[in-house]
C-alpha cells in the first residue's frame, strides 16, 4: 500500500519552495509578505473543513464525493458530477504546467552563458523555434515523470524518500548559502523595502492589486487535498489521510511565508529584476548571488525535484481519473478502472500521460494558448473548495458526525470563512493579471471554468442516474469507511 499521507504532504511541503521561485516576480510586483500570511492562516481553517469531511469519507475520488454528499440528496449527483470535472481538469493540467516550468529552469541556463539560440527572437515564447524546444523538453520531462508511476510499489517509495531529502536540501541551500552569498555580492534589500513598500506591476488599482498577491499565496498551497485522492490505498485512511490534508496545508503555508520573505530580501532592486530575460528569472538571481556554478546546480535541483513532486501529483491525479471512470462515466471507463494486481490504477496513469501530452502541444501554436489552459489548473480547485464549504453551511451542517476531525463548535465559523476566502482567491484567478486588458492579456481560465462547469451539467443532465453517482453506491461506499474505522479504533486499542 502507498503510504498516501505522508507522500502527498511531502509533496504539498515540497512544492512550495518551488513554486515561489516560479512566481517570485509576482510576489515582488505586489508585496507578498502579508498575503502570505492571510493565505496560511485562512488555508489552513479550509484545510481543517476538508479533513473533517475527509476522515467520515475516505475514499478514492475524495473531493467530488465529499461535495456530493455535503449537498444533501436533492444535490448530490449534479455536485458531484461538475466537482469531478472541474477536478479532473484541475490536477490533469497542473502535472503539464509543472513539466513546462521545469523545462524553462534548464532553458534559463543558456541566458546565463549568453548562448545565442536561433531566431530573431532568441530565447523568447515569441520565437516559434524556442517553443518547439520548449515543448519537446517539456514533453521529455512528462515522460520521465509518467515513467516513475510505473514503477513497483515498494520502489516507488523511493520517489517519496527522495522527494523529501531533495527538498530538505533545497530549503537549507536557499536558507543558507543564498543569503550568504547575496550579503558578499550585490547586498539585500532593505526591511523598509521589504516590509512596507509596495510596486504597482499590474496597473491595477492599488487595492486590486494588492489582492492579485492572493493568486500567488494560494496557489503554493492550493492542492493539499491530495492525500485524500489516494484514501484506498492508504491504511488508517480516516486518520491518515485527513491528517495529511491538514498538516500540507500547514507547512505548505508556513514555508511559504517564510521563502517569500527571504527572497525579498535576497532579490536585487526592481529595476535590476525587470533587466531580466530568462523565462525563469530566478536562475539570473542564482547567477548573481551563487555564480555560474552555483546556478546551474540550484536549477538542476530544482527540475529534478519539480519532476519528482510531479510524479507524486500524477499518484493524486490518476487515482482521481481512476475513480471517476469506475462508475462508467468516461470513454473506455471499463479499460481505464482497471487495476493491477497490488492495486494501481495503472490504465489511469496512461490515461494521464496522453492527456498531458496533448495539452503541451498547445505551446507550439501559441503561449497565449497554453498559458490560458494552465491558468485553469487552479481555478476548479478553489471553487470546489468554496462549493463544499458553501453546502456544509447551509445544506449538510449537521452531517458526519462520526468524522475523527469533527470541528465541533468551530464548524460554521469555519465553513463561513472558508466559503468567503474561497470566493476571493477563486476572483483573483480569473482576474486579468495587467491592466488595460486586451486580447493577449486576457485571462482566458474563466472561460475555460464555465465550459468545464457546463460539460459537468450536461453530464449530469444526460447520464442515467443508475449509471454514475448512484445513492446506493453512495451508501454502500459510506458503511465500508464506517466499518474501516470501526476497525481502525480497535487496532488502536489493541497497541494500547
Amino acid at each position: 500500500m502507498i503510504r498516501g499521507e505522508r507522500g502527498a504532504r511531502r509533496e504539498g511541503r515540497g512544492c512550495c519552495i518551488l513554486f515561489h521561485l516560479t512566481k517570485v516576480g509576482t510576489v515582488l510586483i505586489g508585496g507578498a509578505r502579508s498575503s502570505c500570511l492571510i493565505a496560511w492562516i485562512l488555508m489552513t481553517l479550509t484545510a481543517a473543513v476538508l479533513a473533517e469531511i475527509c476522515s467520515a469519507l475516505p475514499l478514492s475520488g475524495s473531493i467530488y464525493i465529499w461535495a456530493a454528499e455535503a449537498a444533501g440528496p436533492k444535490y448530490a449527483r449534479l455536485t458531484g458530477y461538475i466537482v469531478a470535472w472541474w477536478a479532473c481538469t484541475a490536477w490533469m493540467t497542473f502535472c503539464a504546467s509543472v513539466c513546462q516550468t521545469s523545462a524553462n529552469y534548464l532553458l534559463s541556463l543558456l541566458t546565463i552563458y549568453e548562448i545565442p539560440f536561433p531566431g530573431a527572437d532568441g530565447l523568447s515564447t515569441s520565437n516559434v523555434k524556442f517553443r518547439a524546444v520548449q515543448w519537446a523538453l517539456s514533453e521529455g520531462i512528462l515522460g520521465l515523470c509518467i515513467a516513475f508511476n510505473y514503477l513497483p510499489q515498494k520502489s516507488y517509495s523511493w520517489v517519496f524518500k527522495g522527494s523529501m531529502c531533495l527538498m530538505a536540501v533545497d530549503l537549507i541551500l536557499n536558507l543558507t548559502w543564498l543569503p550568504v552569498r547575496v550579503h558578499m555580492t550585490y547586498g539585500f534589500r532593505s526591511a523598509k523595502e521589504v516590509f512596507t513598500s509596495q510596486y504597482n506591476g499590474t496597473g491595477a488599482p492599488a487595492g486590486w492589486n494588492w489582492m492579485l498577491c492572493f493568486l500567488v499565496a494560494a496557489a503554493s498551497i492550493t492542492g493539499f487535498d491530495a492525500s485524500g485522492h489516494i484514501s484506498e490505498e492508504t491504511r488508517s485512511a480516516s486518520t491518515k489521510s485527513a491528517r495529511g490534508i491538514l498538516t500540507s496545508a500547514f507547512f505548505s503555508g508556513l514555508f511559504a511565508f517564510v521563502t517569500s520573505v527571504l527572497f525579498l530580501f535576497c532579490t536585487p532592486p526592481l529595476d535590476v529584476w525587470h533587466e531580466f530575460t530568462a523565462q525563469q528569472p530566478f536562475v539570473q538571481v542564482y547567477a548573481l548571488a551563487l555564480g555560474r556554478g552555483g546556478a546551474v546546480f540550484m536549477a538542476c535541483l530544482a527540475v529534478v525535484g519539480l519532476m519528482l513532486n510531479t510524479s507524486i501529483s500524477i499518484v493524486a491525479s490518476s487515482r482521481l481519473v481512476f475513480a471517476v471512470a469506475r462508475d462508467g462515466v468516461l470513454p473506455l471507463s471499463g479499460w481505464v478502472g482497471k487495476v493491477t494486481e497490488d492495486g494501481r490504477p495503472k490504465n489511469a496513469v496512461t490515461v494521464m500521460t496522453v492527456f498531458g501530452a496533448l495539452i503541451l502541444c498547445t505551446i507550439l501554436p501559441s503561449t497565449v494558448a497554453f498559458t490560458s489552459l494552465v491558468s485553469a489548473a487552479g481555478t476548479p480547485t478553489i471553487a470546489a473548495y468554496a462549493l463544499i464549504s458553501f453546502c456544509r453551511l447551509f445544506i449538510t451542517p449537521n452531517e458526519f458526525k462520526n468524522s475523527k476531525f469533527s470541528l465541533g463548535m468551530w464548524a460554521k465559523p469555519f465553513y463561513v470563512i472558508a466559503f468567503v476566502w474561497n470566493c476571493i482567491v477563486f476572483a483573483t484567478y480569473i482576474s486579468p493579471f495587467y491592466f488595460p486588458v486586451d486580447a493577449s492579456g486576457f485571462n482566458y481560465s474563466v472561460v475555460i471554468f464555465g465550459a468545464v462547469t457546463i460539460f459537468g451539467f450536461l453530464s449530469w443532465l444526460l447520464t442515467k442516474p443508475e449509471t454514475w453517482l448512484y445513492q446506493g453506491r453512495i451508501q454502500k461506499m459510506k458503511e465500508e469507511a464506517v466499518v474501516e474505522m470501526m476497525g481502525d479504533d480497535k487496532d488502536g486499542q489493541g497497541k494500547v
